[in-house]
């Protein structure tokens, strides 16, 4: 028996997971490249792939190194990237090593990307643009309509031009008045994508991918605009999606296993905190985390090694030493925190996955 806490993947929900996203991709006529800073697994990562995706989105190029060198051939960064100093020298070896696309949304950007990838190599192109552009996120990327001018901007520096892509996160939320939230950032995605698609065509450069994508939007994306998909989270589930209503508690494949170390009356203690679960917790969520075989159970409070949970009072309370499956608001966070990921199929212990790109963040 092992000490908890540790982080569970079952792999058999893991597989129906990838399975699913596979499949919708292939009902809009789209590729698949999922993004791979959830898990940070080089496993998951080649179950993607066995199931069709086209290639890996990744956050940072450190997540690109790991990646690429666990046999990674097509790699998408999917925020712009100011590729100076040592960034600019690993930047250009990844760049030469696979296939890579790399997020930008102003000229200076993909002018500093050409000066890093191309030193020592002119006339080569080893790297792709893809401008970013803002659907209502309101994070990173410039206006759809001025796309063009960081496209051209990245031909002009001798880099090659792949398409626009966008985020849609603010699908991560609750509307009020019963407005659905995920499909209006769906909506908004098309949108933006289209006109950004539209200002690269109109000035005479191919656009062959429009990237779009996230887990709560990616049931209503249109597949008349995008090309490309790239969810994250839907891989492994978390407590956010619950809520959200995008997957339910069967489509969590991830949990954190805890030990009930205190009780009374209405609360229980777990050996997990923040420093297992993560402390995310959106203004929209109704705790730090979910109990994934009892719904009516919040987490609400985490200290560094504990949660405490409050429990339904018509629901009997876990004795002492129990052991419990937690589902982490935001599985991204919770995988970094960890060294490995104890794999079960059946409730019997089948692998261990390192998360080797973990902390990969630069």
């Amino acid at each position: 028996m092992r000490d908890t806490p540790y982080l569970v993947v079952d792999v058999d929900v893991l597989e129906a997971n990838l399975a699913a996203a596979a499949a919708h991709a292939r009902a809009l006529g789209v590729a698949l490249r999922p993004h791979a800073k959830t898990h940070k697994s080089p496993d998951i990562a080649r179950r993607q792939l066995a199931h069709g995706a086209v290639g890996l989105t990744v956050a940072t190029v450190g997540e690109a190194e790991v990646f690429a060198a666990h046999g990674a051939t097509d790699l998408f960064i999917a925020y712009p990237v100011w590729a100076e100093g040592p960034r600019a020298d690993r930047l250009r070896t990844v760049a030469h090593a696979v296939r890579l696309r790399v997020g930008a949304d102003s000229v200076e950007s993909v002018r500093m990307l050409a000066a890093a990838v191309l030193a020592g190599h002119p006339g080569a192109a080893p790297l792709a643009i893809a401008v970013e552009v803002d659907s209502g996120h309101h994070r990173s990327g410039l206006p759809p309509e001025r796309a063009a001018e960081v496209a051209a901007a990245a031909l002009d520096a001798g880099l090659a031009v792949d398409g626009v892509f966008t985020f849609p996160g603010h699908a991560y939320g609750v509307g009020a008045g019963g407005i659905d939230v995920r499909a209006a950032a769906a909506a908004d995605e098309g949108r933006a994508l289209a006109v950004a698609r539209d200002a690269l065509t109109a000035a005479g450069i191919p656009c062959p991918v429009v990237s779009g994508g996230s887990t709560p939007s990616a049931a209503a994306a249109r597949g008349d605009v995008l090309t490309e998909l790239r969810p994250g989270v839907s891989a492994l589930g978390d407590a956010q999606q619950w809520e959200l209503g995008t997957i339910g508690a069967e489509s969590i494949a991830l949990t954190a296993r805890a030990t009930v170390v205190s009780r009374r009356a209405g609360v229980v203690v777990v050996d997990a905190g923040s420093k297992v679960l993560g402390a995310d917790r959106p203004a929209w969520v109704s705790g730090f985390g979910r109990v994934v075989d009892e719904p009516e159970a919040r987490i609400t409070a985490l200290s560094e090694h504990h949660a405490t949970i409050a429990w339904p009072t018509d629901a009997p309370l876990p004795r002492l030493g129990a052991r419990l499956r937690l589902a982490p608001n935001h599985v991204c966070s919770a995988v970094n925190l960890a060294d490995e990921l104890v794999v079960e199929r059946a409730g019997a212990e089948h692998a261990i996955w390192p998360v080797s790109a973990r902390g990969a963040n630069t």
